[in-house]
């Protein structure tokens, strides 16, 4: 193991749940840019496909179906959309002491327009932008 090479992996995708695909499809493109692979399309519980024996190994028996959208960024992170019938809607606690998924960033160079879309689409804005090194470094995050 000494001379094998270590290198950073490249990040390929995230998956969420989320209680309505076609809504969440349409803020993730509309509001935050990202551009769809996939559409929403329905997955069947059965063993005649790849995509339907991988599920079942995934997420066991007794699924029956679920819908699922492949969504892109810019620089080619996927975000994979799942609505599954037994999901419960329920508001994400902010808890970031709480283990598990906290946040996830994005770059935009017009911060204070995509703040602006996001907030009235629903979402929160939990500080002011801020510059990352004021005086310093031209960065500025929110």
């Amino acid at each position: 193991m000494k001379d094998q090479k270590v290198y950073p992996k490249s990040f390929s995708h995230i998956g969420i749940t989320v209680p309505d695909l076609d809504k969440a499809v349409k803020f993730y493109t509309e509001v935050m840019g990202f551009y769809i692979i996939m559409p929403p399309t329905e997955v069947l519980e059965e063993n005649e496909t790849a995509i339907g024996q991988m599920c079942i190994d995934v997420f066991g028996k007794g699924w029956n179906s679920f819908r699922i959208a492949h969504l892109s960024t810019g620089d080619r992170i996927g975000i994979e959309l799942f609505e599954f019938k037994e999901s419960q809607p329920k508001a994400p606690e902010f808890n970031p002491f709480q283990t598990g998924l906290f946040h996830f960033s994005v770059q935009d160079p017009d911060v204070e327009g995509l703040v602006q879309k996001i907030v009235e689409h629903g979402g929160k804005q939990r500080m002011p932008i801020r510059e990352y090194y004021p005086g310093d470094k031209p960065y500025r995050m929110c």
